[in-house]
């Protein structure tokens, strides 16, 4: 079960928004062959009614002739003719039937494939058109299932309804996060408990079914029974001919055939429903960030590239204020840093400037316009953002680069990779650009993960880029040389960084300290470190003391640990050479 948070949806409305996908009012074409379905669907019932009835008139022709003669070749040809021809109208009828049936089935495909298509769609768009907040709270896999599965419900239920009951009546991602607490025993006894509680209700089903098609089979075979024995009567009177009891016997079988699949078509079509439910009720789900109607597209340029927070206040839970009347500006072209504590609302503020969550109070400007009334897009593209952990895609590093400009050209790909420091790295590996990163990025290293996103920020070219702790995750080597890179990368661009380590941003034009939500102190690097007793101050001795601590350590013990810390990474670079190597150029 995933829970969604919607509103539930009942099945009378899930198959009444069906109905607007297989009958839609912009497609005329879908419309035509819905309607050519239906016809071919009662042409072919009408041509399988016909059978037994072919049946019947060949057998009577054939059982009157021989009544009265010993010899049927001394038959009229007539008549010998007339039953030649019924019996071919037999055949005719049974392949005109299985004609109109696989037509019906090409003719609808295109309707239930589009249907599937559109509603797909429209999920994936609407999911992406939902607060971040709703993400959040929900896991990713569970959200994928929830569609694939709804989208086969949908599949199943289209084709039942209209052709069936009508006519009728983990992550690889995960497994490490397991095996560093040792859990895997208890992984795998409550996967077995899953497994117990899936195979009890499968087995009820089964038990079920089986009681269900054996009732079925019973009810059909009594009454069979007793129509037959009443025809054989009728032939004893006269008032029957034994083509009639050919023709009941044929009409039933075709009868018994649809009646014997309600069970499990009734049983498949709850569940298709209870799929489409968890579907339909995601669409369902209103989101907390809505463009306005004609809003006008955001103009920015990097010489106007103005932020302003203007009294602004926010909480994620009620009665647990984030931030509380922060009011602060960004000047065009500047580098502005935000520091303070965990939980003092510094990446709320980069959320709500990308607009993944809206202010309770307060306004957000961007070059002197409130990011309230501009289009969502246009606001998106003037905004550039490197995250703390770069999530790049399972597939070749050029397609990530790519993925900041889907547009851009090979040589824009090469010369931000060069910007970024990563261009002559990309090229020491086994294929190149066309080195596949695998799930995550997990082939490459925490640096030049960060260098693909922070190149990829750059070929977005953005007028506003914010950095959320980019390098909090880096030794200080690497961060070192990621922020030299950085340092040319901003000029003449409005520059927010979330810092965590004080170092990275001495260089700022101000930094904003936060406290409770609150802006606390305001400053250069050396007027906020001049200011006696400054929250500021204390933090960065409390992070300077730590650094001293570590370079006071027992200097014998150094070499042996850089040397082990040194095999350690040759290894493990060894194997991630192979690894690549071994699926360079595949998708796996």
């Amino acid at each position: 079960c995933v829970c969604i948070g919607g509103p539930k949806v009942n099945s009378r409305t899930i198959l009444s928004n069906m109905l607007s996908y297989v009958w839609p009012k912009d497609r005329p074409d879908l419309r035509a062959r819905v309607a050519i379905a239906l016809g071919l669907l009662a042409g072919a019932k009408m041509t399988n009614v016909m059978v037994p009835f072919m049946f019947k008139y060949a057998v009577d022709e054939l059982n009157g002739l021989s009544g009265h003669m010993l010899n049927l070749s001394d038959a009229p040809s007539t008549v010998a003719t007339v039953a030649t021809a019924v019996l071919i109208g037999y055949g005719v009828s049974r392949a005109g039937s299985a004609l109109f049936n696989e037509l019906r089935n090409a003719v609808f495909g295109k309707v239930a494939q589009s249907s599937i298509r559109r509603i797909a769609k429209n999920v994936f768009l609407h999911l992406h058109s939902l607060d971040l907040g709703f993400h959040l709270s929900r896991q990713t896999g569970a959200m994928s299932k929830a569609i694939d599965r709804g989208t086969r419900g949908i599949s199943f239920v289209l084709s039942a309804i209209v052709f069936n009951l009508g006519p009728t009546v983990f992550e690889m991602g995960l497994v490490s996060a397991i095996l560093y607490f040792n859990n895997e025993k208890y992984e795998a006894e409550k996967y077995d408990g899953y497994l117990k509680s899936y195979e009890s209700s499968s087995l009820k089903t089964t038990y079920t079914l089986a009681m269900l098609n054996f009732g079925q089979s019973v009810i059909f075979s009594v009454g069979l029974t007793g129509i037959m024995v009443l025809a054989s009567k009728g032939i004893m009177t006269g008032s029957m001919t034994v083509g009639d009891l050919v023709m009941v016997n044929g009409l039933l079988f075709q009868l018994s055939l649809p009646l014997n699949f309600l069970g499990t078509v009734y049983r498949e079509t709850r569940q298709a429903l209870i799929d489409m439910n968890t579907l339909f009720t995601l669409l369902s789900v209103d989101t907390k960030i809505k463009e306005r109607e004609l809003a006008p597209p955001l103009s920015v340029t990097p010489q106007e590239a103005t932020i302003r927070f203007e009294d602004v206040y926010f909480e994620y839970l009620e009665g647990q204020k984030v931030l509380e009347g922060v009011s602060f500006q960004v000047p065009a072209g500047k580098k502005v840093a935000i520091v303070g504590g965990s939980g003092s609302g510094k990446s709320t503020i980069m959320r709500m400037l990308f607009r993944f969550y809206e202010p309770q109070k307060g306004n957000i400007y961007i070059a002197g316009q409130n990011i309230r009334d501009v289009g969502l897009d246009s606001l998106r593209r003037a905004v550039g953002v490197v995250p703390q952990d770069a999530v790049l895609f399972h597939n070749t590093i050029f397609y990530n680069l790519q993925y900041g400009n889907i547009n851009a050209t090979p040589e824009e790909v090469y010369q931000v990779a060069r910007l970024a420091g990563i261009h002559d790295a990309i090229l020491r590996m086994p294929h190149g650009y066309d080195t596949q990163v695998g799930e995550r990025g997990l082939k490459l290293s925490g640096g030049e993960k960060q260098r693909v996103a922070i190149a990829r920020a750059i070929l977005k070219n953005p007028p506003i880029l914010l950095y959320d702790e980019a390098t909090s995750s880096l030794d200080s080597i690497t961060e070192e040389n990621i922020l030299s890179s950085m340092k040319g990368l901003v000029q003449d661009r409005t520059s927010v960084f979330i810092a965590h380590r004080l170092s990275t941003i001495v260089d700022a034009d101000e930094i904003i300290v936060l406290n409770k939500g609150k802006i606390a102190e305001r400053g250069d690097h050396h007027s906020l470190l001049a200011t006696p007793g400054s929250l500021y101050a204390d933090l960065w001795n409390t992070q300077n003391s730590k650094i001293l601590n570590i370079k006071n350590s027992p200097v014998e013990l150094q070499p042996e640990r850089l040397s082990q810390k040194e095999e350690e990474r040759k290894k493990l670079q060894e194997e991630i050479m192979n690894s690549v190597k071994g699926c360079g150029n595949c998708s796996c």
